[in-house]
């Protein structure tokens, strides 16, 4: 048995004694979510796919995948989805702004030994490739955060019916505003700790700190982190806003009925 198989058994085993039935959902669902990036990969090599519609395809697989097939079908996961589909929709047109100005698509020089032996022309947009890759990046953060925010809501709603719907949305703006900062933190940390030999390298290379910021990997990995803390910053907000709406629109129509 490798050490693989053995890492995910234990992965299995962890996760159904903490989560039970929705623990292994979520252990099949990493699975699921593989399945998609690897589908998505291949058609995004095809020159007449388009990498951006792609993307935004598959980040709403797999917001269903983590919301509904995880937590079920309810109030809080389609609130969850919704914010999420916005707040993709946004960051993706900023995202694509950003890489066409910023020229990070391509290769730097520090990848060019190791592409030596291949063609460079493989008829594919390469701005929209680094846009793509950037939100692919961003999605599983802005996914946690809209069901960490309506889930939260849901139950401040179920315990005080009578709220206002202005009430419930700075309720979830308070609740946002604790996960702000340790997302982002997370997100720095784990953009960075899979690039920790590159700085290893620059350091071996004696680059400066002017050709480090200059380095188009660097900036490449700076420009998604940043715009990995736009989306979760901006995700708070959308999902606060339509969790409350929804929640008591839902109050609203039922005393309405009566």
């Amino acid at each position: 048995m490798s050490v693989v198989t053995c890492l995910a058994i234990i992965l299995f085993l962890l996760m159904v004694w903490v989560g039970g039935k929705k623990g292994a959902r979520s252990f099949v669902a990493l699975f699921l979510n593989f399945a998609v990036l690897f589908l998505t990969i291949l058609f995004m090599s095809n020159p007449n796919g388009n990498p951006l519609l792609l993307t935004f395809f598959a980040c709403t697989v797999i917001s269903c995948i983590n919301l509904f097939y995880i937590n079920r079908f309810n109030i809080k996961t389609v609130t969850a989805f919704i914010a999420t589909v916005i707040t993709t929709v946004i960051l993706l047109v900023l995202i694509i702004v950003v890489t066409d100005h910023a020229m990070i698509q391509g290769f730097g020089e520090e990848e060019i030994e190791e592409l030596s032996i291949f063609s460079l022309y493989v008829g594919v947009d390469f701005v929209k490739i680094g846009a793509a890759v950037i939100i692919m990046s961003t999605i599983g953060a802005i996914i946690d955060i809209a069901i960490s925010l309506s889930s939260p809501m849901r139950e401040i709603y179920y315990h005080n019916p009578t709220i206002r719907r202005k009430d419930l949305f700075l309720s979830g703006l308070a609740i946002g505003r604790d996960i702000l900062g340790t997302s982002a933190n997370t997100l720095f940390f784990a953009f960075f700790g899979g690039y920790m030999a590159l700085l290893l390298w620059y350091k071996d290379l004696s680059y400066s700190f002017g050709q480090i910021i200059n380095s188009k990997i660097f900036s490449a990995e700076m420009m998604t982190i940043l715009c990995a803390g736009i989306g979760v910053a901006l995700c708070i907000p959308i999902t606060s806003w339509i969790t409350a709406y929804f929640l008591v629109k839902k109050r609203d129509d039922v005393e309405g009925e009566k």
